[in-house]
């Protein structure tokens, strides 16, 4: 045992990678419907490895802490600016005040319990779920005019009570969210009635919707048949057919047609399909289903069916496509033959109903004939090209412009006050995500970097803080006690239920708006998970992506504001 400590105190990246690996693994161990998460699992393993005593170095959390927050401002960016516009405005408001008490009530509670400068945001830093809080805050802390024991002791202080008020933060939220919330709207199937009323009005249910109009998938699919004398397609033009399922409620294309001579031809509007012929027709599984025996045979014919077939995430950039609906869209001449999969706002997957409104910035994604799609994606915006590679330039000059606009600090009463390099760094990224997004040609962070900048940038940083405050852990406990555990369910529950209230009485929102927009307010993802299948319905999603900009914005920034305001 003591060979491992020693090699850990000689090596103690090694102690980092074990802290993230055995921190994942306990984070991802599920109790029914609840599992600590990676993040308090890394904080938990840190402060067990931090036992033996292992220095790391403070850069190293530094680095990872503000790759982490220019992914977190590039990735809500885009909704973040959008929400300043005027029909975003309400919800902007909304989440500011709801920020606004997230700070507030953790502060008086932590006031009225005599909590130093790092257990308040510790405090903050837990209730409300917002792990980056911590590392603003101990960059705040690093500012003061204070010994260097004493922010030691404060910054060591933070982690102890994050952990402790992180679980009902988490699980809590969601349980006040999915259970309590809706109680106060009217019960649960009041909720739902209402989600039903908005559904049908967005032209939820309409059985002509194209595939990804439900959470659960629905492949689209291609099949070949051989026109007979008796098929319902002999005799008509490729447009009559089309018109002809469509008024069946039947969504189906023409892609392809081999003459009796095997001769392959287009399949334009107006081809005369011949007894003889065959027909490849794509659409829904079922819709093609009910249909098979009016069409004709199928066959299965390698040739025939081997074309290309797309599946293209375009960025919805054109003022003609802007503002329009999911429906008048398909209307567009240019989406013949292609269905609308799945619509993406901010990362979060949005309910594709017919009325439906898409944004500047939507990821829409389509699938289709290849012909067809470089046209489609032409006229809606820009085609997100799948890539394995990331734009370091934009990445390594955000994160460098930030930080050096961060560093900059004015003295308030001989008290030097700045947003830190970590607090610019999330300023570049909100700044760099929306440019990406006006102009998606340069700056594209893949899905998969993205994550990796997301988890192992923040629970890289939460490992070092564990292991820093290992040796000080038990004794920080000790201190703040069990009490700390009942203090961090006020702070919590405080927001969510001021929030729900305000939602109803004040911005006057729609239920299901309410509980996406107070889920949002407070970056609650695991919450608007548990919202939408206690309301049945995916609504919720449409009230959470502007908020949760907001939100996931002024919740770090109050790491600054908690010092400032405890000292």
């Amino acid at each position: 045992m003591s060979w491992l400590q020693h090699t850990f105190q000689e090596y103690p990246e090694l102690a980092v990678f074990l802290t993230l690996s055995a921190g994942f693994f306990i984070g991802s161990i599920r109790v029914g419907k609840f599992s600590l998460g990676s993040v308090t699992g890394v904080l938990l393993m840190g402060v067990i490895v931090g036992q033996m005593d292992i220095q790391v170095s403070a850069n190293v959390k530094s680095v990872f802490f503000l790759m982490f927050l220019f992914a977190v401002g590039y990735s809500v960016g885009p909704q973040f600016f959008r929400g300043l516009k005027k029909d975003g405005l309400p919800q902007v408001l909304f989440a500011v005040l709801m920020c606004v008490v997230c700070l507030v009530a953790p502060w008086l509670l932590a006031l009225a319990c005599g909590y130093n400068v790092g257990q308040a945001a510790g405090l903050i830093s837990g209730s409300q779920t917002i792990s980056a809080t911590m590392g603003v805050a101990s960059d705040t802390i690093n500012q003061l005019n204070v010994s260097a024991e004493q922010k030691a002791a404060w910054i060591n202080s933070m982690p102890v009570c994050y952990a402790v008020t992180y679980i009902f933060g988490t699980a809590g939220s969601a349980w006040l969210l999915s259970s309590i919330a809706p109680m106060m709207l009217g019960g649960i199937e009041k909720v739902r009635a209402a989600c039903k009323e908005l559904e049908k009005t967005m032209g939820a249910g309409d059985p002509t919707q194209d595939p990804g109009m439900r959470s659960a998938f629905i492949p689209v699919t291609f099949r070949a048949y051989t026109i007979d004398a008796q098929s319902t397609a002999a005799g008509k033009s490729v447009k009559q057919l089309e018109a002809e399922l469509l008024q069946r409620n039947h969504r189906l294309f023409v892609e392809r047609i081999r003459q009796k001579d095997k001769k392959l031809v287009e399949a334009t509007p107006d081809y005369v399909i011949n007894p003889g012929d065959e027909i490849v027709l794509s659409g829904r599984r079922e819709f093609i289903l009910g249909e098979e025996h009016g069409i004709g045979t199928e066959i299965v014919d390698v040739e025939l069916l081997n074309f290309p077939v797309e599946n293209v995430q375009v960025f919805v950039m054109n003022k003609n496509v802007v503002g329009k609906t999911v429906k008048a869209l398909r209307a567009m001449d240019y989406m013949h033959g292609i269905p609308v999969q799945s619509i993406r706002r901010a990362g979060i997957a949005m309910p594709v109903y017919p009325e439906a409104v898409l944004e500047r910035g939507d990821h829409v994604e389509l699938v289709g004939y290849k012909k067809n799609m470089d046209k489609a994606a032409k006229e809606i915006g820009y085609a997100d090209i799948p890539t394995d590679k990331t734009d370091m330039i934009f990445v390594g000059l955000g994160i460098v412009l930030g930080g050096l606009v961060g560093a900059m600090s004015i003295h308030v009463g001989g008290v030097p006050l700045s947003l830190s390099t970590s607090g610019g760094a999330l300023i570049a990224g909100l700044v760099f995500g929306w440019l990406r997004s006006q102009h998606p040609a340069f700056g594209r962070i893949p899905e998969p970097a993205l994550w990796v900048m997301n988890n192992v940038g923040l629970n890289t940083f939460i490992a070092v803080v564990g292991i820093t405050a290992g040796p000080s852990f038990v004794a920080g406990f000790k201190e703040v006690g069990w009490g700390l555990f009942l203090v961090g369910i006020a702070a919590t529950a405080i927001p969510l239920l001021s929030g729900v209230l305000m939602a109803r009485y004040i911005f006057k929102f729609h239920p299901a708006l309410i509980l996406g927009c107070t889920a949002g307010a407070r970056t609650t993802t695991a919450a608007l998970s548990a919202i939408q299948e206690e309301v049945q319905s995916n609504l919720p999603a449409l009230g959470y992506t502007i908020t949760y900009a907001v939100g996931n914005t002024l919740l770090i920034i109050w790491g600054v504001v908690i010092v400032l305001l405890m000292t």
